[in-house]
């Protein structure tokens, strides 16, 4: 069993940034390649970013490829989102998931384990 932990979210203006952390116990993550998902209200929870278990390869939505980096310290069992020209359409609740498949892997479906989201609220 993994349990996921996200934290660093809130409520921030339009162009501000928020970095995500998600902190894993219960064994190390090196082995899973690593996902955020959001889902905002109403709507579908969605891709947005993957890293592979050495941190080597990342993935991206288009819709975040160019504000969004994510990464990862194994040492520390911990995932992170640097969101930078934050909008109001990336206002959602943002979730931590593990796979045992590659980092290119976009499906709900496709991952083991989420954490219980954390919320991001950026105003106009």
């Amino acid at each position: 069993q993994v349990q996921l932990v996200e934290s660093g979210g809130g409520l921030v203006q339009a162009g501000d940034s928020l970095r995500l952390s998600c902190v894993a116990s219960g064994r190390t993550i090196s082995t899973y390649a690593m996902g955020w998902f959001r889902q905002a209200p109403g709507k579908e929870r969605e891709f947005v970013a993957s890293i592979s278990g050495g941190g080597v390869v990342t993935s991206y939505a288009d819709s975040v490829r160019d504000r969004f980096t994510i990464s990862r310290d194994n040492a520390k069992n911990t995932v992170r989102l640097q969101m930078n020209s934050l909008k109001p359409e990336d206002t959602a609740v943002y979730y931590c998931a593990a796979t045992s498949g590659s980092a290119y892997l976009r499906r709900r479906t496709e991952y083991d384990y989420w954490g219980q989201g954390t919320q991001v609220t950026v105003s106009s």
